[in-house]
């Protein structure tokens, strides 16, 4: 029998290079060897777009459009709508009982975010919302209501996965051994710098290229790149490991190229410039199969309904099952 895997994005925006390497792709990998359940987090998503519930909506079907253009099979993953799932809500009460506000406090993911958050909450943090404080507690729901067992995650979401067997643990010492501590898998490129130099790429740092981003906007954003600075002229020797286009190159270029590439820049016979068009040339090439895929969704929005309705239904079945087992354990199975 296969054991279950269980992951989830936040609607906030389309999927960028990001997300393909440092997840996507990892997904692809995984959905073969797994019972996988992809949630499309939509109540998380509103914790900080509470006054944008169009954004959120829409996205819910961006996203899995992006999810179906990369690979994913939904023969053979199940994807779901958080909300549309009222046992995640439910055990989301039940374990706010079990950690502590210190606790979400201290945990480094949600300072993260708060500090890269500070227009909507203040740069002392004093308008946070319970629902964003409390998300590690949803995410602990999210992965238990399915007797998840393993959590493909990037390092940066290492610490809300600790939260979660923290949970766990308390409400087995109370209550039996209900529930799986669940274990991470992580991808092999944990986090893509952004075009910008920042060790993350990100929307909100408007330093990603996502898989949505046409010819001309591709261009832009990678002639806007950055590279050694230490490169003056064009003939000027440079350093390849601290130039962006380089970087880059090697996400998604061949290993001749990037072998050449890497030669003439420490050599001093290839511009910036000519770099920089290369990488476009390869990163079109690189996305236009996606695009492709991604189009075929665009054209037939009833299938991406049809995958989230299916995926939905296998999910709220598995997640009922189990809330009858922890309903009973904790004693409120009336």
């Amino acid at each position: 029998m296969k054991k279950t895997i269980l992951t989830g994005l936040r609607p906030t925006g389309n999927l960028h290079l990001g997300h393909y390497f440092g997840a996507g792709q990892n997904y692809v990998r995984l959905q073969d060897d797994y019972d996988f359940y992809l949630e499309i987090a939509d109540v998380q998503a509103l914790t900080d777009n509470f006054d944008n519930p169009e954004k959120v909506r829409k996205n819910v079907f961006e996203i899995t459009k992006d999810l179906l253009a990369i690979g994913l099979d939904p023969n053979k993953v199940h994807f779901f709508i958080q909300s549309q799932i009222p046992e995640i809500a439910e055990l989301t009460v039940f374990y706010s009982n079990l950690v502590t506000v210190a606790r979400l406090q201290r945990n480094p993911t949600v300072k993260t975010e708060i500090s890269q958050k500070k227009e909507l909450f203040g740069n002392n943090g004093e308008s946070i919302t319970y629902g964003f404080l409390g998300y590690p507690v949803s995410q602990a729901a999210d992965i238990t209501a399915f007797d998840g067992e393993v959590v493909p995650v990037g390092d940066d979401q290492l610490p809300l996965l600790e939260q979660c067997r923290e949970i766990v643990r308390k409400f087995n010492s109370i209550y039996g051994n209900v529930l799986k501590e669940p274990q991470q898998v992580l991808s092999k490129t944990t986090r893509v710098k952004g075009l910008d130099g920042n060790e993350k790429m990100g929307k909100s740092l408007g330093n990603a290229i996502y898989l949505v981003d046409d010819d001309e906007t591709i261009r832009t954003k990678v002639m806007g790149a950055v590279t050694d600075p230490s490169k003056i002229k064009k003939d000027d020797p440079a350093n390849p490991d601290v130039c962006m286009v380089y970087y880059y190159h090697k996400l998604v270029n061949n290993e001749e190229n990037i072998n050449k590439i890497c030669s003439e820049c420490k050599q001093g016979s290839r511009g910036c410039v000519q770099c920089k068009k290369e990488l476009i040339e390869a990163m079109k090439s690189f996305l236009e199969p996606i695009q492709e895929r991604r189009k075929f969704y665009e054209d037939n929005p009833e299938e991406v309904k049809k995958v989230l309705e299916e995926g939905t239904k296998a999910a709220r079945e598995k997640a009922m099952a189990k809330m009858c087992e922890i309903k009973k354990a904790m004693k409120i199975d009336y």
